[in-house]
């Protein structure tokens, strides 16, 4: 059946005529970057969301194209699921009152969104995994009907040749099978861009991987998946094994998953692009009609179609992203780490931590990346997915120490990270009501060890306390996150529930 699909869809020597243009695709990118020819400076920042659709009793809705519909905005479009969408935002100066300005333009966008999903029963949630979610909800006849999503489930399954296997050991241990890939569906998560020049985006990457940790210990938001209680953070390993087009044997081998943190720091952004021809056969050997050296040899700028459709396949965690905007390249950052939600102002918060801490941390005479290996930079990300808010976090010692030192990620972020955060918010020029605003959130969820994640896993307890059997728990739990979550009073703030 996976060979069927392929032969209908692509020609044999469509992957390697795809492979020639990805090479000649990173010659024109290395060219661009030694002639110096990217975008100047801008300290751009943008900001996506993933939302689900869920009905009164917090159960998924298949209605996004009707929702859609409705909302008649580009500012919303389509996801992978049916009960999917995702809300863009335009991209913006950080400097400034930007974060009161990007909570009013979300407020607005989703207040509005959310009265057209009333129109055919539906409300908008924002959460890491809807909790009600069922493996009957999550199967091919739920993806959104578009092209690129069949194609893309149809390659994956072609090249992993058997079932999406799903086994996530946390509180409870979930063993699954699918399909499709639909249950990536599942996994609803914040995007956070950031424009860079060349010479910064080493040490912009290598900050977001290093802060990766913290920013999944304060903003987890998904304990929950098919009735199962996971990881604070289930979203993660989902997503990993969703898109796993990997049997168990290649895994055994130590081939590389699309879905992954990575394995080095790096020194310039051509490492990453060079480690996705190097590491990751095409799923969508598309050629674009582009010749990028005859565009390059007569002064133009070319789109490189092939390498960003083939970066766009690989769900790097920290992902290189190169553009053209107005004829000029330019190269971003994209921080995938975080999941939905609760609230448009936890949100804000998570976003403030994590471009403070970026340019503080990128700004540093001493790198952390060079005191910090990096495969303690992934165990700290496992450990923040594994135990959210209550992780303990490695971490290089203060002052003139050296070595480092395990402590809880409450204490790191309190006493070392927001410091850090407030400094870079003030070399971008957040304003500092602005700054202090949304950090100050980020600091209470410390105090109390409150997140979305810590929340849901209460509420969903003392329902069973109550006498709910599991089923109904979940859907009470669900039912009260969505009430005070459209209250838009940060998480820390709610009470117990459900």
């Amino acid at each position: 059946m996976g060979e069927k699909v392929v032969a209908d869809r692509f020609d044999l020597s469509d992957r390697r005529r795809y492979r020639e243009k990805l090479h000649t695709c990173l010659r024109g990118l290395w060219q661009l970057l030694e002639e110096k020819r990217f975008d100047r400076p801008r300290n751009l920042m943008g900001l996506e969301i993933e939302l689900n659709l869920a009905d009164v009793q917090g159960q998924p809705l298949m209605v996004n194209a009707e929702v859609l519909q409705r909302i008649a905005s580009s500012d919303f479009q389509t996801e992978l699921g049916q009960f999917n969408l995702e809300v863009n935002i335009v991209p913006h100066a950080l400097s400034g009152r930007v974060l009161d300005q990007l909570a009013e333009e979300l407020r607005t966008g989703l207040a509005y969104a959310d009265r057209q999903a009333r129109e055919v029963d539906a409300r908008i949630v924002m959460i890491g995994t809807l909790p009600t979610l069922t493996a009957r909800d999550l199967t091919l006849a739920n993806l959104t009907e578009d092209d690129r999503y069949r194609l893309l489930n149809d390659q994956i399954m072609a090249a992993r040749g058997e079932e999406v296997a799903l086994d996530i050991e946390g509180v409870e241990h979930l063993v699954s099978t699918s399909e499709s890939i639909a249950p990536e569906s599942a996994c609803t998560s914040v995007q956070l861009h950031l424009q860079v020049t060349p010479g910064r985006f080493a040490d912009v990457w290598n900050a977001a991987q290093a802060v990766s940790a913290a920013q999944v210990a304060m903003g987890a938001n998904s304990p929950f998946l098919f009735g199962h209680e996971l990881l604070r953070e289930s979203r993660v390993p989902l997503f990993v094994q969703a898109t796993d087009t990997r049997p168990p044997e290649l895994i055994a081998q130590g081939v590389r998953p699309r879905t992954w943190f990575g394995e080095r720091w790096i020194s310039s952004a051509y490492d990453l692009f060079e480690e996705n021809l190097r590491y990751f056969p095409a799923l969508l050997p598309l050629c674009d009609e582009e010749d990028p050296g005859r565009v390059l040899a007569s002064g133009g700028v070319p789109a490189l179609s092939e390498l960003t459709l083939h970066n766009g396949t690989i769900y790097r965690w920290n992902r290189p992203v190169y553009g053209v905007v107005d004829g000029a390249p330019h190269l971003r950052v994209e921080n995938r780490v975080l999941p939905a939600g609760p609230t448009v102002t936890d949100v804000l918060a998570n976003t403030a931590f994590y471009y403070g801490l970026v340019r503080a941390l990128a700004d540093e005479p001493r790198p952390v990346w060079n005191r910090l290996p990096f495969e303690y930079a992934e165990r700290n990300f496992d450990a923040a997915c594994r135990y959210g808010i209550e992780a303990e976090l490695w971490w290089p010692r203060s002052g003139r120490g050296t070595g480092l030192l395990r402590q809880p990620a409450v204490r790191l972020v309190r006493d070392e990270l927001l410091p850090l955060a407030a400094t870079g918010l003030d070399a971008w020029g957040v304003e500092p009501a602005d700054r202090d605003r949304y950090l100050s959130v980020i600091e209470e969820r410390c105090r109390l060890r409150v997140n979305g994640a810590s929340w849901q896993a209460a509420a969903y307890h003392r329902a069973l306390e109550s006498g709910l059997d599991r089923e109904k728990a979940l859907a009470a739990m669900a039912r009260g996150y969505c009430d005070r979550a459209a209250s838009g009073a940060a998480v820390h703030t709610w009470d117990d529930g459900p």
